[in-house]
């Protein structure tokens, strides 16, 4: 996505009222903005929040006094208004307390932009009892589930359009926002449109309100732009607020899930609630009594189309990785290996996976995410680089227990440079077909009595992962044969 040059609330007030249908010049008018800006944030496909790389500072004479403007702004909120800090005002204080340098339009631009800012925020705490279509409520629950054998303690993320008592929901690990909003698209994905407008409580990651005034997460914040939806935040312990979508979190709850339920994989669970909540939604009715899909397609012809381009929901943070080249986010270690040893990456949090970039979005690794206390999670790719440079630290590595015992006594056995050529040749071939296929192309090699080289592992690796490895798959002993030297018959 392009580097935004107005506020992120301003933008999504664009899009919503291009939604809506008003012209681009009203646009402008009502949010002060030029025209080519409207244009520019309207027609912008892919809202994703891309790597945030590093970029020039725009206030150096302001460094380290902008929290402080903004602190005096939020006290002036309890202040009355004739009393409250003119921009002036700040630029004498900043000088005769602080020791500022810079110049007053630099401090006036920034109190404007924060005013501004606060003023486009708008979200409301009180909700009409009748909903319109289009409408959206949402909230979370917890239940407990049994996932790949183990027992978790997880959230249920419930969706509504009370108009025509629709009702969704989608398990997940966390109620961080990258979860929130991969969850919510799921739901888009199943309505085939997105909400008009949507309805959260301040318990949700998406956003609080304190005071009137709303403060959305960024990743939340963009997800809304993308989707040009609007939203409204209420008091998490006034359930009739939103009172739909409270009412189903327990139905759900009690329908479904009821007793615990136990699958193999979280995307098993997902596939099962989709099903329960078609089944509930064909017998349902909306408030006035008429069946749920008369009103439901009213619901859809006031939602917004889903864009073309769907939406990456990955939180990007900065870490640093220690001397093992482990790096810290969310409370886990994930491992970018050895080789990135003291370097700044960037850690994109996804809700099922960990993404990792170096300097220039050069990907380190892609790990599964992982939630709460446990080991790091690493990819043993990530070691190959280290170990291809250090052949000899194959023996003490922690690669090894990830591959087939045959293969390691193989691998022991050789000089450094065939360590090196074999492990550059298990790197190369698990790009296109995974790590475990090329350990088991490699073993092939090695049982054959030769060094495995690039071209061999590669090919054999591809048909272990298109299923001639496994039970029931083609037959590679003729590629057996062939790497003993012998000739097959028939082949």
């Amino acid at each position: 996505m392009e580097e935004m040059t107005v506020p992120l609330d301003t933008v999504n007030d664009i899009r919503s009222m291009d939604a809506a249908g008003r012209s681009r010049s009203e646009i402008a008018r009502m949010l002060h903005v030029s025209r080519n800006t409207v244009a520019k944030y309207a027609d912008m496909e892919d809202m994703s929040p891309a790597a945030p790389m590093p970029r020039r500072r725009g206030r150096p004479a302001l460094e380290g006094n902008e929290e402080w403007v903004a602190g005096v702004l939020e006290a002036d909120l309890g202040a009355p208004r004739k009393q409250r800090h003119t921009a002036r005002r700040i630029y004498d204080r900043l000088v005769a307390e602080r020791g500022y340098g810079g110049s007053y339009s630099t401090v006036q631009r920034f109190v404007r932009e924060l005013r501004l800012a606060r003023a486009a925020a708008g979200g409301e705490g009180y909700l009409e009892l009748e909903w319109a279509p289009g409408t959206c409520q949402v909230d979370f629950g917890n239940f407990r589930a049994a996932v790949g054998g183990r027992t978790l303690d997880l959230k249920l993320l419930v969706a509504t359009l009370p108009h025509s008592n629709d009702r969704q929901c989608v398990a997940l690990m966390s109620q961080r926002s990258e979860c929130l909003c991969a969850g919510l698209l799921e739901i888009f994905r199943r309505w085939g449109r997105a909400p008009a407008a949507m309805v959260l409580d301040n318990a949700t990651e998406a956003g609080r309100m304190v005071r009137g005034e709303v403060t959305e997460s960024r990743l939340f914040s963009q997800f809304r732009a993308h989707y040009r939806f609007e939203s409204r935040y209420c008091n998490p312990y006034s359930g009739n607020e939103k009172g739909s979508v409270e009412n189903a979190v327990g139905f759900l709850r009690r329908n479904l899930l009821v007793p615990v339920p136990a699958f193999g994989a979280l995307p098993e669970l997902n596939a099962f609630l989709a099903e329960g909540c078609a089944r509930v939604n064909a017998a349902a009715r909306c408030r006035d009594g008429r069946p749920h899909g008369e009103a439901c397609r009213e619901d859809l012809a006031a939602m917004r189309a889903l864009p073309g381009v769907e939406f990456d929901a990955v939180r990007w943070v900065t870490a640093r990785a220690d001397k093992r080249g482990y790096v810290e986010a969310d409370g886990r270690e994930y491992v970018a290996g050895p080789a990135w040893h003291g370097r700044s990456l960037l850690v994109g949090m996804r809700a099922s996976t960990v993404e990792i970039l170096a300097d220039r979005g050069r990907r380190v690794a892609v790990l599964p995410r992982a939630f709460g206390e446990g080991p790091a999670v690493r990819n043993p790719l990530s070691l190959v680089p280290a170990i291809i440079a250090r052949p000899r630290a194959f023996g003490e590595s922690t690669i090894r227990r990830d591959m087939p015992p045959g293969l390691v006594e193989g691998i022991d056995r050789m000089d450094s440079a065939g360590r090196r050529r074999t492990l550059r040749s298990i790197g190369r071939a698990s790009e296109s077909s995974g790590f475990e296929a090329a350990c088991e192309a490699a073993l092939r090699v090695v049982e054959g009595g030769r060094v495995p080289d690039d071209a061999t592992v590669d090919v054999l690796a591809r048909r272990i992962a298109g299923g001639g490895g496994g039970a029931g798959g083609a037959d590679l002993s003729v590629y057996d044969g062939f790497l003993k030297g012998a000739v097959a018959d028939g082949s």
